[in-house]
């Protein structure tokens, strides 16, 4: 199973909280003018919110005033009031829709953004880190990180609401007013503690769903292993356990959330109003006149006031959420691990075929090395296999040769040119590997071949006539047409193969590397593949890692792997007559095919 070596971040310093925003913010530019729209609507918004209770705080005065004779300017009022109403619900419409819309088409940007950085990795950061938490980075980080954007909304909205309801309550009555502002420092410490809990709180509570994502994908995808071993209650108990932690932190967010957040505020907007009627009421017992309009607009305003700073706190746990979320996007994309370089030095340059592998060592982690002087050549049109036990090095080589890796050893040349100096986009069209797995994606066998190639179906057929795919495709009803569903459960490992040999064949490379394809195979299409391989090799140099060693007796050269050096080479005639490593694997398969 991979690991994950990453370590995890507690706590965020205001430096690095700076640094995740510029992160943020530099996504958000190409939808500047939809943020400024909404900006303005909430700005406005604000402002009638403000201005409503004045008017309903003038008309109560002029009721105590006896100014209020007709029925008339009652009805002003009221359409007023509603008038303005209705222009603030559809500011508060425009504000909400605008920056919907600019955070939905940032977090896009964000999510093609690190997809395309995943492109550019090396195989490293794969080996190294689950499925699961791969996928978690591009979509659940991602969908937290567009609720984050909803944090500058409620932010931004609880400060013009804060302003423009602290002016209108100043020009009512400064005394009261300064008692509002009096409890706001208490409001700064509940946010200050907040932060300090929430970030240790919210790390864990990404780390332990991101455990849930990678159990969740091992588990699927090897679950005809699980059933075949009867490990299906092993790995229910090992998912409840990682689900528990996942809630226990949930939890911990919840009882954390229920303290600091919005609880804490509405005590606060309580006390204020308490203070606020003590104040009316003691005025009125000392025998001032009381101001019922200033009353209805202060306990409006108590709301009003502490409403959206209530709002800014709640929004506190999505922001830490997606502080982190945020950090763990911007650590993939500063992931410098990335795929070989290229000096680029032979752009689009036709390949021959020509293959020379010369004194090459390679280790994966720097320390043990599993190639050790390796020397192979194969000129164009050749055919050389590689064979040995498990752990020999057999993978390692293809790997190189695909440059899916970075040697520091020891060269690798096509064509008398180092693999490092050929554009990578000329390597991948002229090199082409099929693998012991033939994945197949969702769609027509005919789009399983082209794999969005530019190539016309008379090509397809061709292709698959090549290989001898075209006697089990042309049997369906629908043909070339006929539905895959994704993995090719459907079709049988020989008939994925063929199409997946067909995939290489199309593409018409120079060198073809065959990586165990026949391994798990029935003795039909392996029979196909072997004449295709033939016809192949009139055309491309072969590469063959091997299994059954029956199927590389017309090699040009064998090279016999162990622990990561070569101990044999030669044509199969000459290696049984040596006698040597390669005559016992090729003796003791002979006996258990009898």
């Amino acid at each position: 199973m991979k690991k994950n070596k990453t370590t995890r971040q507690t706590k965020f310093t205001l430096k690095e909280q700076a640094d995740i925003l510029r992160y943020l913010f530099s996504f958000a530019s190409h939808q500047w003018w939809r943020f400024l729209i909404s900006v303005i609507a909430m700005v406005s918004s604000s402002a009638i919110a403000a201005y409503l209770p004045i008017i309903i705080k003038r008309y109560l005065d002029r009721i105590s005033a006896g100014q209020v004779t007709d029925f008339s300017m009652t009805m002003q009022v009221a359409l007023t009031y509603l008038g303005l109403l209705f222009i603030r619900m559809i500011l508060l419409y425009a504000k909400d829709f605008y920056f919907f819309m600019a955070s939905e088409y940032t977090v896009a940007a964000m999510r093609n953004r690190l997809y395309s950085k995943l492109g550019r990795l090396s195989m490293n950061y794969f080996n190294q880190t689950p499925n699961g938490e791969v996928v978690s980075r591009i979509t659940n980080d991602t969908e937290t990180i567009k609720e984050f954007w909803n944090v500058f909304l409620t932010f931004f909205d609880g400060f013009i609401n804060a302003v423009t309801v602290g002016t209108a309550m100043f020009s009512l009555h400064a005394g009261i007013s300064w008692m509002f502002i009096a409890f706001l420092p208490l409001v700064f410490v509940l946010i200050y503690i907040y932060q300090k809990i929430s970030t240790v709180v919210y790390r864990k509570m990404r780390s332990a769903l991101a455990r849930v994502n990678a159990k969740l994908a091992e588990s699927t995808m090897g679950m005809w292993l699980i059933q075949q071993f009867n490990q299906t209650e092993r790995m229910k108990d090992e998912f409840d356990q990682v689900n528990q932690e996942y809630v226990k932190a949930r939890t911990d967010m919840f009882k954390m959330n229920a303290i600091f957040l919005m609880p804490a505020v509405n005590l606060i907007e309580q006390i204020v109003l308490v203070l606020v009627i003590w104040i009316f009421g003691n005025n009125l017992l000392k025998g001032y006149a009381l101001d019922i309009g200033i009353i209805y607009a202060f306990t409006s305003y108590s709301k009003s006031f502490f409403n959206p700073i209530g709002n800014m706190l709640d929004s506190l746990s999505v922001y830490q959420d997606g502080l982190v979320s945020a950090s763990r996007g911007r650590k993939l994309l500063a992931n410098s691990d990335l795929n070989p370089s290229q000096t680029g030095k032979k752009v689009k340059e036709q390949l021959e075929g020509s293959v020379e592998i010369k004194e090459l060592s390679f280790s994966y982690d720097q320390e043990q090395k599993v190639l050790k002087d390796i020397n192979i050549k194969a000129k164009q049109g050749q055919m050389i296999a590689l064979v040995g036990h498990t752990g020999s090095g057999k993978s390692t080589i293809i790997n190189l040769l695909m440059r899916f890796y970075n040697f520091t050893q020891g060269q690798i040349n096509y064509d008398d040119t180092s693999i490092k100096d050929y554009d990578l986009a000329t390597l991948k069209e002229q090199v082409s590997l099929v693998q012991q797995d033939a994945f197949m994606f969702y769609g027509s066998i005919k789009d399983n071949i082209r794999l969005h190639g530019n190539y016309t179906d008379e090509e397809v057929i061709a292709a698959a006539k090549f290989t001898g795919a075209d006697h089990f495709i042309e049997a369906f009803p629908d043909g070339y047409d006929h539905l895959v569903t994704e993995g090719g459960a459907s079709l049988s490992a020989g008939q994925k193969q063929l199409i997946n040999i067909s995939r290489s064949v199309i593409r018409q490379p120079k060198i073809l590397i065959l990586d165990e394809a026949t391994a798990s195979m029935d003795t039909e299409s392996e029979q196909y593949i072997q004449a295709s391989l033939d016809k192949i090799r009139q055309q491309a140099t072969l590469i063959v890692i091997a299994h059954r060693l029956s199927t590389i007796k017309k090699a040009d050269q064998i090279y016999v792997l162990h622990k990561g050096e070569i101990i044999e080479s030669g044509r199969h005639q000459e290696l049984i007559d040596h006698q040597g490593t390669y005559y016992d694997m090729y003796r003791l398969q002979s006996l258990k095919e009898q």
